[in-house]
């Protein structure tokens, strides 16, 4: 059965649960948690929109529309009862519920499980962030995974629903590392994949072109050298393979040299997710530590993309994680909190406008209301 909750964007939400896996069950006792009643975070602030969802605790949205409607296909947190660390052993998510709406502050739709680790064959835990795509009448999913020796890669399901249950392949995609995947579909029907992360993505482990489990657990500390950047790859017109291996998103800086790696307000650490916008690129990403969600600019799908500013200030929780999709004439960012819990492991998403100024460049989002 599928379970409705509204979106109510900057007003109250009530909560509800029954298992200590939902927001409000883990939100009892918990340190420094947002006082979700009446929409004030842990320093006292007011969030700006509230979240889609409260049955269960997502993350990690990213949002398409098909067929009319508009799907979010986020992670579903859960709390394993492990501490916070760098590698992100805290985030034990193990399966995926697929969001259904009609239209933005509409009524939410909280699918069944659309696929669980143990219907993967080569998964082993921690499935994090997917996305999802639709072509030639089949909708896939795309999602990480640790496989049995604790290494990272993308693997893919498909199906004839937006919302599942998906059916995943037996192995992961061949050439395939590190996290968050993100396809795009660019105008001419050629898709693309961008993935990878630092730190717990364990991209730096692949710096040099093969697992390399030496590397240290967060980036590869050259900090007066190119950063990491996100990986691109063509898609096959399968959309279960790369059509090429997988290549560098190149991200510059004004001067067009490649950003730095000890540059933590504008490097590259995780979530990319491309947008177009007329003829114009925006790789848009997370920058981690720093936590800002910024976008870089190209001419093409491949870039290379020169850094051009913040879409969103730092949220209430650690990591920050995003989407970009057009709905009713205007364009709309999907994002995380921990608004529910104010615990960094256990998140909600959420859904507020983004506005383009003249010139292109995209007015930075205050997660709060002033």
């Amino acid at each position: 059965m599928l379970r409705t909750s509204l979106v109510v964007l900057g007003l109250a939400t009530a909560l509800s649960a029954c298992s200590s896996d939902e927001p409000a069950a883990a939100n009892n006792g918990a340190t420094g948690a947002a006082h979700e009643s009446d929409g004030i975070s842990a320093d006292g602030k007011r969030f700006l929109s509230q979240p889609l969802v409260t049955e269960i605790f997502t993350a990690d949205p990213s949002a398409h529309v098909f067929n009319g409607k508009i799907y979010v296909y986020p992670s579903h947190d859960v709390d394993a009862g492990i501490p916070d660390d760098d590698l992100g052993n805290q985030y034990a998510m193990h399966d995926y519920r697929v969001l259904e709406m009609d239209k933005i502050g509409g009524p939410v739709k909280i699918g069944p499980v659309a696929l669980d680790v143990k219907d993967v064959p080569w998964a082993a835990k921690q499935m994090w962030a997917p996305d999802a795509a639709f072509k030639n009448g089949t909708y896939y999913l795309y999602f990480p995974a640790k496989d049995k020796d604790g290494i990272f890669h993308i693997g893919v399901a498909t199906s004839s629903t937006p919302m599942g249950p998906f059916k995943a392949e037996p192995k992961p995609i061949a050439g395939s590392f590190s996290m968050d995947p993100n396809v795009f579909t660019d105008t001419d029907g050629t898709s693309y994949m961008y993935f990878g992360g630092i730190w717990g993505g364990q991209l730096q482990n692949w710096a040099k072109g093969k697992y390399d489990a030496a590397v240290g657990v967060t980036d590869l500390k050259a900090d007066d050298q190119p950063a990491l950047m996100p990986k691109v790859a063509k898609m096959s017109a399968d959309m279960r393979s790369y059509a090429e291996a997988p290549r560098d998103a190149v991200i510059l800086d004004e001067k067009g040299k490649p950003l730095l790696g000890g540059d933590h307000d504008r490097r590259f650490f995780e979530g990319t997710w491309m947008y177009k916008r007329g003829d114009t690129y925006y790789l848009t990403y997370s920058t981690g530590d720093t936590h800002f969600l910024v976008y870089a600019t190209g001419k093409t799908p491949y870039g290379p993309f020169t850094y051009r500013g913040k879409i969103m200030e730092p949220v209430q929780g650690w990591t920050t994680h995003h989407s970009i999709v057009d709905w009713g004439g205007k364009t709309w960012l999907f994002y995380h909190d921990t608004q529910l819990s104010g615990k960094n492991h256990l998140r909600n998403v959420k859904v507020t406008e983004l506005t383009f100024n003249a010139d292109g460049t995209i007015q930075t989002i205050n997660p709060f209301r002033d």
